[in-house]
């Protein structure tokens, strides 16, 4: 059978709820949607696809017939707690900040050794150590959006285990305070980020450091680490609800298709929705035994390809949203040849983020550096803009390497 296809170029001002994007006025890489088209659901697609392009072109013969509201509904979330409460802006600058950022970054690296030391000895875990961990991490997100991610992310990752825990800490934070939850909810969903696989502590070293693929026994004993995860929390007498359901169904998926026990839709707890697409998210982009890592930019762009299959449709957009094309901490290719790490987001200009370069236009390491506001030349005909993403240690530079201030 052939598919046929009726470009039609509309202005973005004119485009309207069900058409279908086929093609851009841009590259699809360097946007956070999927390299297969968009289709254009609610008005939240409306008005990305119009900050990003003056034009695009639409197919014809092409229209989205399942247009359900994607809204955070009352029905949808079932809980107030997770209903838009504060609104939140940065009371303090990233460079402001920073220094209280670090502090809650080491303090909150300390705490999550013993964690694991403990787990590991055979001790309790401590909700002493979990709340030290995570309340001053909390606090600095919600001073400012960008501080504590772009310091987290600038760290040597010399254990998965202990790196992914304080990034979807992190995450959890700073996507709650973008849904504008309140502080106690935030806090409780960084714990969970925090100690969602606890359970892992249980398993054999080598299995989780296995190169290969498993076996499908190798693979149950994998996800055994749910099971003890949830151990671990009872018996440490944790009752919060929301960390119990993150350690709980974080392996979940929106279509059924997840584990432990297949829950599907709404069944899955918000949380552990929320925390479903954190840890996807973190873990394409950081390094595993059996595979590279990706850049981040490209990790949201398959989580954003998922929505309405292994993740809710309205929480990924809300979580591209609050992530921005290029997250923090991504490293980027400028159009001048320069390698630089993003800093802060822009959030009138989306593609256009502070950025902090780290070499020269052949790629070469500096050892002073500069700050650059992308925004600052955007009416400017030879303005810098960003290239295309990086993986971590492309073209040999790694910003954990200087642990930048």
């Amino acid at each position: 059978m052939v598919t046929e296809i009726q470009e039609l170029r509309v202005p973005t001002t004119e485009l309207r709820i069900g058409m279908y994007v086929c093609r851009l006025d841009r590259p699809w890489e360097g946007t956070p949607f999927p390299l297969q088209g968009l289709e254009l659901r609610d008005e939240n697609d409306l008005r990305t696809i119009r900050e990003l392009c003056r034009y695009v072109y639409v197919d014809a013969l092409r229209e989205v017939r399942d247009l359900r509201p994607h809204l955070l509904t009352r029905s949808s979330l079932a809980d107030s707690r997770f209903k838009r409460s504060v609104t939140y802006s940065d009371k303090v600058s990233v460079e402001e900040e920073l220094p209280a950022a670090r502090d809650a970054f080491s303090t909150a690296s300390q705490m999550v050794d013993r964690i694991y030391a403990d787990i590991a000895s055979g001790r309790e875990l401590s909700v002493e150590y979990v709340e030290q961990a995570v309340r001053p991490l909390v606090s600095s997100v919600l001073r400012s959006a960008d501080a504590f991610l772009y310091i987290e992310s600038l760290r040597k990752r010399d254990s998965y285990s202990y790196s992914h825990s304080l990034s979807c800490a992190a995450l959890a934070a700073a996507f709650g305070r973008h849904l504008g939850l309140g502080e106690d909810t935030i806090v409780s969903l960084a714990a969970g980020g925090m100690l969602m696989d606890i359970g892992k502590t249980r398993l054999p070293e080598a299995l989780l450091q296995y190169p290969g693929s498993l076996s499908a026994a190798e693979v149950e004993v994998v996800r055994s680490h749910v099971a003890h995860g949830l151990d671990i929390v009872a018996a440490a007498g944790i009752t919060d609800p929301d960390v119990i359901d993150i350690v709980r169904t974080h392996h979940e998926r929106y279509d059924g298709s997840g584990y432990p026990a297949r829950l599907f839709g709404n069944a899955i707890p918000v949380a552990g929705r929320m925390l479903g697409i954190i840890d996807a998210y973190d873990a394409m982009a950081s390094v595993r035994p059996y595979r590279p890592a990706i850049s981040r930019h490209r990790a949201l762009q398959h989580i954003y390809a998922a929505r309405g299959t292994l993740f809710q449709s309205e929480l990924v957009e809300q979580f591209q949203v609050c992530l921005g094309v290029y997250p923090t901490g991504s490293l980027v290719e400028l159009t001048t040849g320069e390698v630089a790490v993003v800093m802060m987001q822009n959030q009138v200009r989306r593609l256009r983020p502070r950025v902090l370069v780290l070499s020269t236009p052949d790629k070469q390491p500096l050892t002073h550096f500069q700050v650059m506001d992308l925004m600052d030349q955007a009416n400017d005909a030879h303005a810098v803009e960003i290239v295309r993403s990086l993986a971590r240690g492309e073209y040999g530079i790694d910003a954990a390497e200087h642990f930048l201030p």
